[in-house]
């Protein structure tokens, strides 16, 4: 009955009808109206119809009523990712959200459109949330606070600004005090000019506790921590090693010299290669995937189980994988020495790196060895021994991939990474060091390889018109690269038209070469959209590619497992139920990425206090990325995160801020401080409360103990800052998985 409602809405001459009429238009019998209205309430709690007035239906578009997914931002802004992919985003002022929550599914009404004389739109759609469709979580956790007459909870999550009205905890388990780190259950929210009401349903403890803080991640992303006793019994009953029955039918590659290279600490291996030489101009590679559609198939447990969890998460100090580690750790993953299905994708390349021929079937493999990227480095630093094959294939393979980097660069990819900082701990959970992990030849050298299996692997699905799941990045506001170039331009770095992605390739290399290029680059990151997944093939901006999907992590990441049955599969899912699925590890991978954020947070939040304490607060080299009239913004490489400098904190003298240079000058000193200045500052506020850190330029003598929620007002020469400005949370640099889709990405 749905789809027939959804087909007479969506008629050329259709009339918006009340349940009457549309009880004579679909010629159904007076005795059907109960489940014709049920089916109205779910369509319309879906968003995909709206009832307007006199209780009558129409497609949502028609009245501009568009639904789809809000993100907000930490000033309060939200921003809707509509259903249909083909709408652009929707920015909603904070005025208008309502009470939608980050990642709820909301029904906005977008605002008419204003046009220049040209009749040219001249500012990004915007629009106001009229309807909670969905909410994604209703278990919020924060702090339990008490006023006179009521008890109330402070959210972690900054994205959520109000405070939650609790009645006295009961029934949680243990006592409830003040400062403890709670779940909240949210109750009906009907108006944003009122406190939203909840109830405790979980007591986690004081938040100096041992292992609260990760605890409260957990919490707060819904991340499971165990698989359910039906899970696991399947798992087991695959086995620990490959059942001879399985063999028959696929390609024995064991002869292969078949390697994995992967991160030092990693335990799930999704993917192995083998290169060979077939003629002097010509390479035959094989790119080997874990075949885990094989083990975890469709309306198992282990399946839907997968499918909720979206991907695994990797924790600052554990991994919630997306399969139990019978699968992930032992029979899927590629370890050496042992026998492994796989899902395989085999080249023919040219000497320069152009591919003429590609192949896709299931095998067999025997890897030989398992490098970690420090391994692989220090083989490519030296010659490579004559009587070592895999050392060789190694050099050889790197080689054709630097080939085939060049040729994507030529296509117009963007080079868009930056280096990742690895927080590792001790035993007692405290940071212990953070590294440095750089985009070298030993990633560069795998990251091709995958990247050229995720595009042939899509090319294939689009040549055969299958239905299946794509990684897209679309292109980026074209008033957003206006506002960008204006800023670049502004700082007499040249620019030219950067909706031509050969200019912005240009404008990454001539930043590569400019002092201040790093903080460029960094707003030009700000300024792209977020990849995500859609069985749409929108192609990726980044990479420049118009075919792209992601095949090549199917134990991590569900999208590829999905992407591994529509290949090979002959019985196609359904497009619609791709969608879902589609929208739905969207938001699992969003959900992730910020709880990986956050897991890395607390534990810098507890290092950083812990050096305030001490009286001793360390140096640390910082890049200026902004300046304002309230202070300066900085990013810090040794701790991967970026904060203000506030100029409340600037004591060497006045600073007067210039808004057409963008730039602060002392009056009595004449000291400038620039975007792409290069300066040492030092840890000066810790308020693990809000979350929130504050910098200042390094001196010899020790900062003021300032800790918890204590703040030190503003000199009168520096205006409050908005929301978006003043104290900042730790933004960590992540690599390009947000917007990129390779192996990490």
């Amino acid at each position: 009955m749905k789809d027939q409602i959804i087909r007479l809405l969506g008629q050329p001459d259709y009339v918006p009808a009340n349940v009457p009429e549309l009880l004579r238009l679909l010629g159904l019998p007076p005795h059907r109206q109960q489940m014709l209205q049920a089916s109205l309430r779910e369509l319309e709690q879906a968003g995909e119809i709206a009832r307007i007035k006199g209780n009558r239906y129409i497609c949502p578009i028609e009245a501009d009523l568009i639904p789809g997914r809000i993100r907000m931002n930490r000033a309060g802004k939200g921003f809707l990712q509509p259903d249909d992919a083909k709408l652009p985003e929707i920015a909603i002022a904070e005025s208008d959200t309502g009470t939608a929550l980050h990642e709820d599914r909301v029904l906005v009404r977008r605002n008419p459109r204003r046009k220049n004389f040209r009749g040219e739109t001249s500012a990004p759609d915007t629009g106001s949330v009229v309807r909670i469709l969905e909410r994604q979580r209703t278990q919020i956790v924060g702090t339990l606070q008490r006023r006179r007459q009521f008890l109330f909870v402070i959210p972690d999550d900054p994205r959520m600004p109000h405070e939650i009205l609790v009645p006295e905890p009961r029934d949680v388990g243990r006592p409830a005090r003040i400062g403890d780190k709670v779940v909240v259950e949210l109750l009906e929210w009907e108006s944003s000019h009122t406190s939203p009401e909840g109830k405790v349903v979980e007591v986690l403890g004081s938040p100096d506790a041992e292992g609260v803080d990760m605890l409260s991640v957990l919490r707060q992303y819904n991340l499971p921590l165990h698989f359910s006793a039906a899970v696991l019994a399947e798992a087991e009953a695959v086995g620990a090693t490959v059942d001879p029955r399985d063999i028959a039918g696929r390609v024995d590659c064991r002869g292969q010299l078949v390697v994995t290279i992967d991160p030092d600490d990693a335990k799930d291996f999704d993917d192995a290669i083998c290169l060979e030489r077939v003629s002097p101009e010509q390479w035959r590679l094989w790119v080997h995937i874990a075949d885990v559609s094989h083990y975890v198939k469709p309306g198992t447990a282990l399946d839907t189980e997968a499918a909720k969890r979206g991907n695994s998460t990797y924790l600052v100090d554990r991994v919630i994988p997306m399969l139990p580690e019978a699968l992930s750790n032992e029979l899927c993953s590629l370890k050496p020495k042992v026998d492994r299905l796989t899902k395989c994708v085999e080249f023919l390349i040219t000497q320069d790196g152009r591919v003429t021929a590609t192949k896709f079937y299931p095998a067999i493999i025997h890897s030989r060895r398992r490098f970690a990227y420090p391994q692989v480095l220090a083989i490519l630093q030296r010659p490579p021994e004559e009587d070592h094959p895999v050392e060789q294939m190694l050099h050889q393979a790197h080689e054709l991939a630097q080939r085939i980097r060049r040729r994507r660069f030529a296509a117009g990819s963007l080079e868009l990474d930056f280096p990742e900082m690895k927080i590792r701990l001790n035993e007692q959970g405290k940071i212990l060091r953070i590294e440095r992990m750089a985009n070298d030849e030993s990633h560069q050298l795998i990251e091709e390889f995958m990247l050229l299996a995720n595009e042939a692997v899509a090319a294939r699905l689009m040549e055969q018109r299958v239905p299946a799941i794509y990684r897209i990045h679309e292109a980026p506001d074209p008033r957003r690269l206006q506002e960008y170039r204006e800023e670049v331009l502004s700082h007499q770095v040249p620019c030219g038209n950067l909706t031509h992605p050969a200019e912005v390739q240009k404008l990454l290399q001539r930043l590569g070469t400019l002092p201040l290029g790093p903080a460029l680059k960094i707003g030009f990151l700000k300024s792209l959209m977020r990849a995500r997944y859609a069985i749409e093939p929108l192609g990726h901006y980044g990479l420049a590619k118009k075919k792209y999907t992601h095949f090549t992590s199917p134990i991590r990441r569900y999208s590829d497992l999905v992407v591994h049955r529509a290949l090979f599969n002959p019985h196609p899912a359904a497009a619609a139920a791709l969608k879902g699925i589609a929208e739905h590890i969207s938001v699992t991978e969003r959900n992730s990425a910020d709880a990986e954020r956050d897991s890395k947070d607390v534990k810098l939040y507890a290092f950083l206090k812990a050096q305030l304490e001490s009286g001793e607060p360390e140096k640390y080299p910082a890049l200026v990325t902004d300046v304002r009239n309230f202070g300066f913004f900085v990013d810090v490489p040794d701790l991967a995160m970026s904060g203000l400098v506030p100029l409340s904190l600037m004591e060497d003298d006045f600073y007067v801020f210039d808004e057409a240079r963008r730039n602060l000058t002392g009056r009595r000193t004449r000291k400038m401080i620039r975007l792409g200045d290069k300066i040492s500052v030092q840890v000066a506020r810790v308020d693990t409360f809000k979350k929130q850190v504050d910098f200042s330029l390094f001196k010899a003598a020790a900062a003021p103990k300032v800790t918890g929620r204590q703040r030190s007002d503003r000199p009168s020469h520096a205006p409050a800052p908005s929301k978006a400005g003043g104290q900042t949370k730790l933004l960590f640099k992540t690599s390009i998985r947000p917007i990129g889709g390779g192996r990490r990405r």
